[in-house]
């Protein structure tokens, strides 16, 4: 499986969010883009530091967002930047993945940015069927967005995406259940599944991924909620957790990152898996 060539555990790998800062063109840009490539470099050594098993890296400030066809070059461009930087200061001897998601449904953007800054995924909204999103309707992409990693030889990245994704309304499927959306992504050749709750820090259910479970043949990935107090409702049933809130300050995902949290949330982790 293409998963475990790029994670070292087939159970419950920690991804660490980086929420880089208001890029330059977007309305909460503070004309400080020297500070952000650093602040991001600053995190990622933090993460580091704390035996994160990978890191993903996303435009979260850039609000409000717009559709991937209104993303200017400016973003794929500071992406790219802030991706190298990190990638140039993560350890060559952990090899740790890298990911990208570029906000919003940006997926063509996140595979160039992981193609020219040999990161190992992205994060895809809108793979399969559609859905209404704060920042306007989200069509289908899985056929368009792998001819285009074909097309640029990315092969090697791994396209993980959300289903029945958090800030949107999916009232126009709500005959077609999370199984079924599953099974069509995975008919669709995802390389991994990614449940969330209703919106940013708010828990997704561990009963949608036991009903998962053995019903598809792809990873599945928690991508919303996850805290030290919770993490034991999903450790047995997933193959990776993203972590953005939790891991910061009061569990606000605008704020800095918070080392003593991460430090404890990642001593459970190890010790449950032993």
């Amino acid at each position: 499986m293409a998963f475990s060539r790029v994670f070292k555990n087939f159970k419950c790998n920690i991804i660490g969010m980086i929420h880089v800062d208001a890029l330059p063109g977007t309305p909460l840009y503070k004309g400080n883009w020297s500070e952000i490539v650093e602040k991001a470099k600053y995190e990622a050594n933090i993460y580091q530091k704390l035996k994160m098993d990978s890191i993903l890296i996303e435009n979260m400030h850039d609000i409000p967002y717009v559709q991937q066809q209104h993303l200017g070059p400016e973003t794929t461009s500071c992406m790219t930047r802030i991706c190298q930087e990190i990638r140039n200061v993560i350890s060559k001897e952990r090899k740790l993945p890298l990911g990208v998601q570029v906000l919003a449904c940006g997926n063509k953007q996140a595979l160039a940015i992981a193609k020219a800054c040999d990161l190992q995924y992205i994060r895809a909204e809108g793979f399969v069927f559609s859905h209404v999103a704060d920042e306007g309707y989200t069509d289908a992409c899985a056929g368009e967005l792998l001819r285009y990693r074909k097309h640029i030889d990315a092969e090697n990245v791994l396209i993980f995406t959300d289903l029945k994704k958090k800030h949107s309304s999916h009232a126009i499927t709500q005959d077609v259940t999370l199984l079924e959306t599953a099974k069509a992504a995975e008919f669709f050749l995802t390389d991994g599944i990614i449940i969330t709750g209703n919106s940013t820090g708010d828990a997704a259910k561990p009963q949608d991924f036991k009903d998962l479970k053995g019903k598809v043949n792809v990873p599945l990935l928690v991508g919303s909620g996850v805290t030290l107090d919770n993490i034991d409702d999903y450790f047995a049933y997933i193959n990776a957790a993203i972590i953005g809130s939790h891991f910061k300050k009061h569990g606000l995902w605008s704020n800095d990152l918070c080392e003593k949290t991460i430090e404890a949330f990642m001593s459970k982790v190890l010790e449950m898996r032993k």
